[in-house]
């Protein structure tokens, strides 16, 4: 049974960090890129970062860039978001995302874990 089970979300001040985890299970975590989405009130869901399989390629949205940092640790089967500098536009549902595509895609979602960033 897939499972992408995201934690680390919480209640911060403008300007504090967060750390998100998403621990994956029931797949071959290491030969799929894991992305981290994210979607604000009223707001479309938006790709936030992503790293390749072997954790060597990263992209990130503009939005962020600078202040997020997207790991992973394939012994573990386990992704990583560094958020900081936060603002209160970061504010949103942040959801775990693995993907692979090889003639058919495999595209696996996690539950989502809520961060506010508020004073």
């Amino acid at each position: 049974q897939v499972q992408l089970v995201e934690s680390g979300g919480g209640l911060v001040q403008p300007g504090g960090s967060l750390r998100l985890s998403c621990a994956a299970s029931g797949f071959a975590f290491s030969s799929y890129a894991m992305s981290w989405y994210r979607q604000g009130p009223e707001k479309e869901r938006e790709l936030v970062a992503q790293i390749g399989s072997l954790g060597l390629l990263t992209n990130y949205a503009d939005s962020v860039k600078g202040r997020f940092t997207i790991s992973r640790d394939n012994a573990k089967n386990t992704v990583f978001l560094q958020m900081n500098s936060l603002k209160p536009e970061d504010t949103a549902v942040y959801y775990c995302n693995a993907r692979r595509s090889l003639g058919t895609t495999y595209d696996y979602w996690g539950q989502g874990t809520q961060v506010t960033v508020s004073s």
